[in-house]
């Protein structure tokens, strides 16, 4: 099929139909509710519900044309054994990773905390990929999994823009993928981190990548009609 010319910065964003996988980065109960790991951090947590309904927007586009999705959990096997030292005594939260709080025990996998948002959860069929890090490819199957669906480009959303977000772009930049950052459908516990970030990704002619509003990604598709 013929790309589709998604306007963007710093200049459109050739979107190969079925080729282009939606990220959504991270987009749990543990980041985004009271109670979770984001909390124990002193964030307020409030912020990053302003990504929710932009991703879901998203989402409805993107399953409606059948196209590749693939969500993100950053999570820890219930030993710790994936998660270092170094990680899980950073910075100075009232709760650590693996400590029990009123969602589970934060960041391990199979509690309710590190589930992703019912207004995002995955559909039967979607790639759901559990990262002992902060980037998508790191310690995962992702490069593999996006192999094997022919996936050339990536469409990202999710938070935080500037921790996870930002550090997968730069990997699958690395790895010669195409991403396009959706504006909307991320956030930050620091909005200027979220703004800083942005332009840190299409700065220097696009040198991580593209960001595009969510309406002008929106109205593109609904151009090209469902697949």
């Amino acid at each position: 099929m013929t790309p589709v010319s998604i306007p963007a910065r710093p200049f459109p964003f050739e979107l190969p139909p079925g080729r282009c996988a939606l990220v959504v980065i991270d987009m749990q109960r543990d980041f985004i509710e009271p109670g979770g790991f984001g909390e124990s951090l002193g964030n307020d947590v409030s912020l990053l519900r302003a990504a929710v309904a932009p991703t879901q927007a998203l989402l409805q586009a993107w399953r409606a044309r059948g196209w590749p999705v693939v969500h993100t959990r950053e999570s820890h096997l219930p030993d710790l054994s994936d998660c270092p030292p170094a990680k899980r005594g950073r910075g100075q939260p009232r709760l650590r990773i693996g400590d029990p709080g009123p969602m589970g025990r934060l960041l391990v996998r199979g509690e309710p905390g590190c589930e992703i948002v019912p207004e995002l959860a995955p559909r039967p069929g979607e790639t759901v990929i559990d990262k002992p890090g902060k980037g998508a490819f790191f310690g995962t199957a992702l490069q593999t999994t996006l192999q094997a669906l022919g996936v050339t480009h990536l469409v990202v959303a999710g938070v935080t823009t500037e921790v996870c977000v930002q550090t997968t772009l730069r990997e699958a930049n690395d790895r010669g993928y195409d991403c396009l950052l959706v504006e909307e459908a991320t956030a930050s516990y620091f909005p200027h981190f979220k703004a800083a970030t942005i332009e840190m990704v299409v700065a220097q002619g696009g040198i991580v990548g593209w960001a595009a509003r969510l309406q002008d990604m929106l109205d593109a598709l609904d151009a090209m009609g469902e697949g």
